[in-house]
């Protein structure tokens, strides 16, 4: 469009400013109507960025600039971390790394508006944040990778399909630094082994790991053609001085992927995106970064291509139009603008601990860039009313209590921001038996998840719950000793239209020896499976004292979705996170 159709171009972001007037922020995902919020980032500014950038008028500049900074600047979608702690962890929101990397490109964008405009302080602030991807990118492996706790989440596989990314997995959005690829290539230890990397998502297994999602399609390697994070990533041999090798993916592409046929597309259409591509592509040019006034460019595809502008001139291209030439198709004019300096981001450190832990464990630190140095605070269950000041680190050390640690990293001057962790001492010493299989998306952190005191949100995706699909819940909690109690309780979430609902009923059982119990209540479910608020409910016993070393719960799955289900026929899912006594 910013090539073809600049009026539009402009009538599309009036529309924006409309929406942002009389909505409060930018559109994200609108259909019929109706913002779904079904997509993340906050990507108009994509669309204003790059028409501002391309000289693009006949909208109000700065309007469009207060509407974007307004967007950026709310605390909705995991974006109050993410301006607090530079990045997005698992434990702040689901699909954290996506959001990360994609509020920094937005954010670049946001930059560039507040370059065109002149607007010093914005500039500075907005290209900080651009570079939060940094927080995520880990140097030992390439990859961008989830953070929880303070460290990096483990284990990590980069096919593996999960809650830490938006229809994707590592593969796919470890390439999504597109507001700063030298950046990108640096980390990676310069052109030719950031060539290896990219040569590793085409030649990498062509099979996904974990949940099943139908959007990734297309797929060569690990590289996904039938979905949109993976788009650019064939151009990106240009940044290394290798065009023959995006020259050999690109036509690879358009000679297999696209098909006069019913099923002719290798992926959803999305809006246009895939036939976008494959013009683009086919033309020789492609926007690897909106924002930039240029094209990353490839071989044209046909002999010759005509461009029909709106000001009613023809350009045309064959396969003899030098790189150049369409580097700067349709953008020839346009006006640069003086970069402003601002500050490199330093890196938060990583804080390697156990969440859980019996008599004592390690705490070990280590800076994302070894030129840093670290700095550290603990606070313990005693230090409730203690002061205390960050000091330097100097290498490992040993914690028996419950612990709270912040650390954060310093370069020439500059600050990470503060990241934090917590060690836990186990409440008890109690051991635990399960007799259901979780899903593998739903584990949490093992079967001690279900005894360590740590209660998860409503925010199910960020992996607190241990999630089992058409099965009853069992567990048999061992006390080691006989211990008297009177009340028993277990935790359940629903989500309906994510097919988790509270158990029918709940039972619990007691033994001394482990083999012959008694149950001593039955809590019956009183949340309407129909009911789509997300919650969470105590199915808590109150009992008359009571000895036993052991205690079964028993959890009953609601079965099969009913008709009125979106999911009819689908086996519902039990959620459950912590049980306790009293």
């Amino acid at each position: 469009m910013t090539l073809i159709d600049r009026k539009r171009t402009a009538d599309f972001i009036n529309t924006f400013i409309k929406q942002y007037e009389q909505g409060g922020k930018l559109p994200v995902w609108e259909l019929a109507s109706n913002e779904t919020e079904c997509m993340i980032g906050y990507h108009a500014v994509s669309v204003i960025a790059d028409a501002m950038a391309k000289g693009i008028t006949g909208f109000d500049y700065e309007k469009a600039f207060e509407a974007s900074k307004h967007s950026a600047m709310l605390d909705i979608f995991g974006l109050n971390a993410y301006k607090q702690n530079n990045f997005i962890s698992i434990d702040d929101e689901h699909e954290s790394v996506s959001k990360t990397v994609e509020y920094a490109y937005d954010d670049w964008c946001i930059a560039q508006m507040a370059k065109i405009l002149g607007k010093k302080e914005d500039y500075q602030y907005f290209m900080k944040r651009s570079q939060n991807w940094k927080n995520l990118y880990n140097p030992k492996n390439g990859f961008m990778q989830p953070r929880k706790n303070g460290n990096w989440y483990e284990p990590f596989d980069p096919r593996e399909v999960n809650n830490n990314y938006t229809e994707g997995n590592s593969w796919h959005y470890s390439y999504s630094v597109q507001q700063d690829i030298p950046g990108l290539i640096a980390a990676h230890g310069e052109k030719e082994k950031f060539e290896q990397f990219i040569d590793g998502i085409f030649a990498a297994p062509d099979k996904t790991t974990g949940r099943e999602q139908v959007d990734i399609t297309g797929l060569i390697g690990q590289y996904a053609q039938g979905n949109e994070p993976s788009h650019h990533i064939a151009y990106l041999y240009n940044y290394v001085d290798k065009p023959e090798k995006t020259d050999a993916k690109i036509k690879f592409i358009l000679d297999n992927y696209y098909k006069n046929a019913p099923d002719g597309l290798i992926g959803n259409e999305d809006c246009g995106q895939m036939s976008a591509w494959y013009i683009l592509s086919s033309m020789g040019i492609y926007s690897v970064t909106p924002g930039m006034p240029e094209w990353q460019t490839t071989k044209p595809y046909f002999d010759e291509i005509k461009i029909h502008l709106e000001d009613g001139t023809t350009r045309t291209i064959t396969k003899n139009t030098s790189r150049d030439e369409l580097k700067k198709l349709g953008f020839e004019n346009v006006k640069s603008f003086k970069d402003f300096k601002y500050d490199e981001l330093t890196a938060s450190p990583v804080i390697a601990a156990a969440r859980i832990f019996d008599l004592n464990t390690k705490v070990e630190i280590t800076a994302l860039n070894p030129e840093d140095k670290i700095y550290y605070m603990t606070l313990d269950e005693g230090d409730a009313n203690v002061r205390k000041m960050f000091t330097a680190y100097k290498g490992p050390f040993t914690i028996t209590k419950t612990t709270h640690v912040s650390a954060y990293a310093e370069r020439n001057g500059e600050k990470s921001s503060i990241v934090r962790a917590n060690s836990n001492r186990r409440p008890n010493n109690w051991d635990i038996t399960v007799n259901s299989t979780p899903t593998a998306q739903y584990t949490a952190s093992g079967k001690l998840s279900l005894i360590d005191g740590i209660n998860g949100d409503t925010n199910w995706r960020k992996g607190e719950w241990l999630g089992y699909q058409g099965q009853t819940f069992e567990a048999i909690i061992d006390m080691k000793s006989p211990q008297q109690f009177t009340q028993l309780s277990s935790t359940y979430l629903q989500d309906s239209r994510a097919w988790i609902l509270m158990p029918k009923k709940v039972e619990y059982y007691v033994s001394n020896n482990g083999k012959d119990y008694i149950l001593l209540k039955t809590v019956e479910n009183t949340i309407d499976p129909k009911d789509e608020t997300i919650q969470v409910k105590d199915f808590s016993a109150e009992v008359l004292p009571t000895q036993a070393r052991y205690v079964k719960v028993k959890a009953y799955h609601f079965g099969k979705l009913p008709e009125w289900h979106q999911g009819a026929g689908g086996d519902a899912y039990i959620f459950i996170d912590e049980i306790s006594f009293k």
